[in-house]
């Protein structure tokens, strides 16, 4: 019985389109490589093939990606480049975010603007495809800080209820490049999630609050969130450390997760036969005196 079940399982997966968004990241490529292995045929979308030769050739070097792998060029700069991705696809996993914003761009004053309307775009781009059933976004737990409104204190607990106030709080840690960040993520989010809310809609959204990611790679860097969980024994690299105690400012902790765990939780969101809304992803949540006390 166990064996039928894999089979229709696998099966499944085998007639199953999906699309990830920001393919050749840490947590995008890492997702490719497990559905890929689990028989999807996967659409993942990069900025620009012809540069990113590279990348390119690490996600066609994955298991079955000479069967099941298609690559895109899309720009979250100009989202609507994702339609051709996404059409014909039941999931579309977005991953991608701007972490720089485009100085060439004329579109968007900054990068609050740029990822807000980007996942507005995708959302209508998974729309319009009329083939899309769910669309799962790779969330951060920044954006549900249990400080209270006027960051007197925190709340009892950090669940979904939670949001990070949007009013300037007085964060020791804080500086321009990790506040616009968390503004982006959290506006982009609350744009996202009201889709659930129109009548009729036929397009589930499922917000994955990520933690901060560590664990193994198939990139040939070390990927930026294990830098900054590592910056208490390599030091304030690139204002790495100072990104771990915002982090903690923000939240109380520091929450972490395997990127092993939050990619299955992503297949999850996925597999599961009706769900959307918003889910919190994290293992543990020491403070960054816990971390630093490890051997």
């Amino acid at each position: 019985m166990v064996e039928a079940a894999e089979s229709f399982s696998f099966s499944h997966a085998m007639a199953t389109k999906v699309c990830v968004t920001g393919g050749s990241g840490y947590i995008g490529s890492w997702l490719v490589r497990k559905l890929l292995v689990k028989g999807y045929t996967v659409h993942a979308t990069l900025r620009n093939l012809a540069e990113d030769r590279s990348k390119v050739d690490l996600l066609n070097s994955l298991p079955n990606a000479d069967t099941n792998l298609v690559l895109f060029q899309a720009d979250i700069y100009n989202a609507h480049e994702f339609d051709d991705a996404i059409q014909g696809c039941e999931f579309v996993f977005h991953v991608a975010t701007p972490l720089q914003h485009d100085p060439k761009s004329s579109r968007y004053k900054d990068r609050v603007e740029a990822t807000i309307a980007g996942v507005r775009i995708i959302a209508d781009c998974c729309i319009k495809s009329q083939t899309v059933k769910r669309l799962i976004y790779t969330a951060t737990v920044l954006a549900s800080s249990p400080l209270n409104e006027d960051g007197s204190g925190y709340k009892s607990c950090m669940d979904e209820s939670c949001w990070t106030p949007s009013d300037h709080l007085p964060l020791t840690y804080a500086n321009d490049y990790v506040l616009e960040y968390t503004k982006a993520k959290t506006l982009a989010e609350k744009e996202l999630l009201i889709y659930n809310e129109i009548e009729d809609a036929k397009l589930e959204v499922v917000t994955l609050l990520s933690g901060l990611v560590a664990g193994e790679t198939i990139l040939s860097h070390l990927p930026l969130s294990v830098q900054v969980i590592l910056s208490p024994f390599t030091g304030n690299m690139f204002g790495y450390y100072q990104g771990l105690k915002f982090m903690e400012e923000v939240l109380g902790s520091v929450p972490l997760v395997d990127i092993d765990d939050v990619c299955e939780a992503h297949i999850f969101c996925m597999e599961n036969p009706s769900m959307k809304g918003r889910y919190l992803c994290a293992a543990a949540d020491p403070t960054v005196r816990e971390i630093e006390s490890l051997p």
